[in-house]
């Protein structure tokens, strides 16, 4: 894989990558990022971080696509290219961010870095239907980024996800996903992390989970966790542990590619129709000795035409109920693939 660094004209980061392709020609940079104006503030009762970014109000709100900042030309300011990352316009977290106001909770600066990763040029698509080739660089883009990002020394866990379809919220329609690098570890991380230092959990079920099979590839496993709370969620992990995809030998790293792309075809096929999503990359905070990496793909609809709300209980508690048995979801699934 070949890494091209550039900084903006406003000083944002961009990086390119690609197997042997030039990117090229260089055009006109226009687009300018907002100050950085996030910072922390610290909830008592949940013990846990908040980010407050108030710029995130202005970001760009589906653009038609003759505006659309990820396309050649904008935020990327070349005329082709096969994958880019930038630093977000509207960032969360910076390594640049601005001071902290000071309320009657403990406050901080917002350190860290969001970054914007572009799969493709090309303005129609999505993680389905890029070609292997492009998934198996998308997955050396991402273990790059890990590696990138856990060098900042504010840095303690880096976060990729890609939020998918406009029911979850999604601002802009071209193939993308995001890079989220906290100063801080997120509580369900550390609670995973704590988890995974005591015992081989996903080891430990690998054996039982034959009737949650979704797809397989040398060394990975696509399946409906025995305890999903969504409809038809899925995850990918490695049967042998992994702190993080940076870690991956060439013939994993492209297992895995293979693997989430026919993932995402299956889910794309259970309704005829694309399936929008959050998939969340979990993998070992900064300076772990065990993890298990994985993927958990919570998708949005329970049916063609009705989607997955939180409800009370879900928002208020984070008690999950299940109207999907993982197991049916697995079949279904399975099925899709045919």
């Amino acid at each position: 894989m070949r890494e091209w660094a550039f900084s903006k004209a406003d000083g944002r980061k961009l990086y390119l990558y690609s197997w042997d392709k030039e990117p090229g020609p260089l055009l006109e940079d226009s687009y300018r990022g907002q100050p950085a104006q996030a910072h922390l503030r610290w909830h008592p009762l949940q013990q846990e971080w908040v980010i407050y970014a108030p710029q995130r109000q202005g970001r760009t709100y589906h653009p038609p696509r003759q505006s659309c900042p990820f396309c050649p030309g904008g935020e990327v300011p070349f005329g082709d290219f096969e994958i880019a990352v930038v630093e977000n316009r509207y960032p969360a977290l910076s390594s640049r961010p601005g001071l902290a106001p000071q309320p009657p909770v403990p406050s901080a600066p917002a350190y860290g870095r969001s970054e914007v990763v572009i799969y493709t040029a090309n303005h129609n698509g999505s993680l389905a239907r890029l070609s292997q080739e492009r998934r198996r660089l998308l997955v050396r883009v991402w273990a790059a980024r890990y590696r990138a990002l856990y060098e900042l020394p504010e840095v303690r866990y880096v976060f990729p996800f890609e939020n998918r379809g406009e029911e979850v919220g999604v601002t802009l329609f071209h193939p993308h996903g995001q890079i989220y690098a906290y100063p801080f570890v997120p509580a369900s991380i550390a609670t995973e992390a704590a988890v995974f230092a005591k015992q081989a959990v996903l080891q430990d079920l690998w054996p039982r989970l034959d009737p949650y099979h979704v797809a397989q590839r040398p060394g990975f496993l696509a399946f409906t966790p025995p305890f999903a709370r969504f409809p038809y969620e899925v995850w990918i992990a490695p049967e042998q542990p992994h702190l993080g995809p940076w870690s991956f030998s060439e013939a994993e790293s492209d297992a895995f590619a293979d693997l989430l792309g026919e993932v995402a075809l299956r889910l794309d096929g259970l309704f005829s129709r694309e399936m929008p999503y959050v998939m969340a990359f979990h993998a070992a905070p900064k300076d772990a000795e065990s993890f298990h990496f994985h993927v958990e793909i919570y998708p949005k609809l329970r049916s063609r035409d009705k989607q997955k709300h939180l409800a009370g209980t879900e928002v208020g508690v984070g008690i999950f109920t299940a109207a999907v048995l993982p197991e049916e979801a697995a079949r279904l699934l399975r099925e899709a693939g045919r």
